[in-house]
């Protein structure tokens, strides 16, 4: 019969990942918790400043449709789109706030790109005044006005461009133009 064959073995004492791996889950969940709540705090104060910030976004529209000095004219012109900056800072808060979340989701309801396109003129042609910038908003005649999306988060993209785009410009012009790319009896997409 042949000799008795030797046994080795390797002992490792895991006590310590597992007591790491435990902190990481719970830390993570804490994580988690905190977002949630920053996230629904955000939620809560966006609503509560948006309420004032649209007041003083129609109060001042509303003035301006009255008889105004030319300097009382500037000046609640300066309150009417610095009100509609300071909302759209506030809604990309809120849409960050969201994306942390997984809650963004986007709307899909009617509107007309004009409207957003002569929004985004209101905002971008002071400062673009300021800097001398000639600034040109247009779209391509054939491209199709009445639209379903998300006029909002359009208006925003298009807006953080321009301002960008103005930013960046020493002199010269920004030219944000509309062309039709593609359109079929459903969808139509535009550059």
């Amino acid at each position: 019969s042949g000799k008795p064959a030797d046994m080795y073995g390797v002992t490792q004492d895991i006590t310590d990942f597992k007591r790491l791996q435990e902190e990481l889950i719970g830390a993570k969940e804490i994580a988690e918790d905190a977002t949630k709540a920053k996230s629904d705090f955000l939620a809560n104060m966006s609503h509560e400043i948006r309420t004032p910030m649209n007041a003083i976004i129609g109060l001042s529209h509303l003035a301006l449709q009255t008889a105004l000095t030319p300097k009382q004219r500037e000046y609640v012109s300066r309150v009417h789109r610095s009100a509609q900056n300071l909302l759209g800072i506030l809604n990309d808060i809120l849409d960050v706030s969201k994306i942390e979340a997984g809650r963004l989701t986007l709307e899909n309801v009617p509107f007309r790109l004009a409207d957003v396109l002569e929004n985004l003129a209101s905002v971008i042609s002071p400062r673009a005044s300021e800097k001398e910038v000639e600034l040109l908003v247009t779209a391509d005649r054939d491209v199709p006005q009445d639209l379903v999306g998300d006029p909002l988060r359009l208006g925003q993209v298009l807006l953080n461009l321009a301002g960008n785009a103005v930013k960046f410009t020493e002199k010269g012009e920004v030219v944000i133009r509309a062309i039709l790319a593609e359109e079929t009896a459903e969808r139509v997409l535009m550059r």
